[in-house]
């Protein structure tokens, strides 16, 4: 077997997508088929924490601009990060591999809280490590929190698993002609506005000398397949 690219990653997952074709919630099917394709990952010899977004259930922005404030919508938000790793914890669990949800929030009675300690022990267990609760602040994206965890775990790499095989210069599915781009600087992937990943995160990337793998999670075994070299995707590095 050939020795996979790297040793430890933070998958970014979007939280829609583990809505499968319903408009919210949770598709139990989807997040099956996640579940092993992160553990068909781990069996590769890499250490794999997984961080996810919320957007199946509340987008923080979306209830602030309804009248709640800023900072509660985004509680909200984080909170609804914590039900998704709880379900992807499940999931794996289910199917015989090890995982931990770990949160940013203080909540003892449902998860364990996210500390450098702790997700490094149980990424030494071989578990698959699930960290909700975003950064634990408003304002930031699940985007930011991927690179931010990715740094503070020490991994070598941020996998970002979107509905596109890449970074685009425009959105392919409403232009025909939108670039795909093979390679992109940190700073390039800036300067471009490309919405595949906001801004701060790429900042943040780029001042911790992380790549970001972009791809598309919709062909089963994709995870694995970028860890193995042969996947299709945009490397943002540099």
């Amino acid at each position: 077997m050939a020795e996979p690219v790297y040793r430890r990653v933070v998958v970014k997952l979007s939280g829609e997508y583990l809505a499968g074709s319903q408009s919210f919630g949770i598709d139990q099917p989807t997040v099956d088929r996640i579940a092993s394709d992160l553990i068909a990952a781990r069996a590769l010899g890499t250490e794999i924490a997984v961080v996810v977004g919320g957007g199946n259930m509340v987008r923080g922005v979306e209830v602030s601009a309804r009248g709640v404030s800023r900072p509660v919508g985004d509680a909200m938000g984080m909170l609804a990060t914590v039900m998704n790793c709880l379900a992807l914890e499940a999931a794996i669990e289910r199917k015989g591999t090890p995982a931990r949800a770990l949160s940013a929030f203080v909540m003892p009675e449902i998860c364990e809280l996210f500390t450098r300690a702790a997700a490094h022990k149980c990424l030494a267990e071989g578990r698959i490590v699930l960290l909700g609760g975003g950064t634990g602040n408003p304002f930031f994206t699940t985007d930011t929190t991927a690179v931010l965890r990715a740094a503070e775990i020490d991994a070598q790499a941020v996998l970002k698993a979107t509905n596109v095989d890449g970074v685009y210069s425009a959105d392919p599915k409403k232009d025909p002609s939108a670039k795909r781009f093979e390679r992109l600087t940190h700073a390039q992937a800036i300067q471009g506005g490309y919405k595949v990943m906001d801004a701060t995160a790429f900042a943040l990337a780029r001042d911790t000398s992380l790549p970001i793998i972009v791809f598309s999670i919709a062909e089963p075994g994709s995870i694995g397949s970028i860890l193995s070299g042969t996947g299709h995707g945009t490397i943002v590095a540099g």
